[in-house]
């Protein structure tokens, strides 16, 4: 979920929400800084990813597969990353 859209429900297969693009050169508005502004109102677990990275999601869970940098938020406050 990119930065200024509201629909974060993801169709209901996941439940965390995404910001994507996180410090692209091509999308400038999609800052850390807005990153945790989006966060502090996503309402449960968020990541924000860049280009280089993935998310790999099974029953056993999230995992966070990147060669670059990301972020996972709970209730907005950072709790791990890259």
């Amino acid at each position: 979920m990119a930065a200024g859209r509201r629909d974060d429900g993801a169709l209901g297969l996941v439940d965390f929400c995404l910001f994507l693009h996180l410090d692209s050169p091509d999308s400038p508005e999609n800052s850390m800084a807005e990153a945790e502004r989006w966060a502090a109102t996503a309402g449960g677990p968020a990541y924000a990813i860049d280009a280089r990275t993935a998310l790999k999601v099974t029953d056993d869970g999230v995992e966070v597969v990147s060669e670059g940098h990301w972020r996972l938020f709970d209730r907005g406050e950072r709790i791990a990353g890259a």
